[in-house]
């Protein structure tokens, strides 16, 4: 579904130079200004913006969902005005941002909702693709499929029935139901299925970074999704505590 005005991204429609934008936010503090717009690609920082969500965001949630919700205002309000890569940037970050809010503060207990959630601004991300916003719509479009791996694999895995149960329970008995999750993946069949799936994206990420620069965002997300799930597999064994869902 993503492929094709993906793949576009190395023509000139996705690629042609964007006006040039204020280097500065006016209201913002100076020493709150984001001074590495040139010192950053838009790769790496969109590999540095998936890594937040999943370490920092779903323990905060869990105790303020309402004011993490409304701190999506703030990415958004900087994002508009930045403009440049790290403006469409932080505007895709925050549609990950939100949904992340809403599921991790209201419906963590609802696995199959996940995805759903994630996906609430797919089609506005899409549209953005041939417009100003289209690295917007890559970083969005990026880290809501390596979503879908993740959720898949679990699924196919036999971890879901476990994440409720997870959240759930009392802090010492939650680190024992992930520790035990996270060994259920490991058995030679789910291994095997957890192998496929890594493969795959890391094959489907090089074909997205040859095609240009625009889906090199893309690609950023999925193999820093694959990075990120295999440095969660190896805390829920050792430190559960650590994981951010306990």
């Amino acid at each position: 579904m993503f492929t094709i005005p993906l793949a576009r991204s190395g023509t000139a429609t996705l690629n042609q130079v964007q006006p040039a934008a204020p280097t500065e936010i006016p209201w913002l503090p100076r020493q709150f200004q984001l001074p590495l717009k040139n010192q950053i690609s838009a790769p790496l920082l969109a590999a540095l913006l998936v890594c937040l969500p999943v370490f920092l965001q779903a323990p905060l949630v869990r105790h303020q969902p309402a004011l993490a919700s409304i701190f999506t205002l703030l990415l958004l309000a900087i994002g508009i005005l930045k403009r440049g890569t790290w403006g469409n940037l932080l505007v895709g970050f925050s549609g990950s941002w939100l949904a992340g809010c809403v599921f991790w503060g209201w419906l963590r207990l609802h696995p199959l909702w996940h995805l759903p959630v994630e996906a609430f601004a797919l089609p506005i991300a899409v549209a953005g693709l041939w417009g100003p916003w289209r690295q917007a719509g890559q970083f969005y479009l990026g880290a809501l499929l390596g979503t879908a791996c993740t959720d898949a694999a679990m699924a196919l895995c036999g971890v879901m029935p476990l994440w409720p149960q997870v959240l759930e329970a009392e802090p010492a008995a939650a680190q024992q139901l992930l520790a035990e999750a996270a060994a259920l993946v490991l058995q030679p069949s789910h291994l095997l299925v957890v192998a496929t799936f890594a493969v795959g994206m890391l094959c489907f990420s090089r074909w997205l970074w040859l095609k240009g620069q625009g889906c090199r965002v893309v690609a950023a997300c999925l193999a820093t999704t694959l990075l990120v799930d295999g440095i969660f597999l190896f805390l829920a064994l050792l430190s559960p505590q650590f994981s951010g869902l306990v």
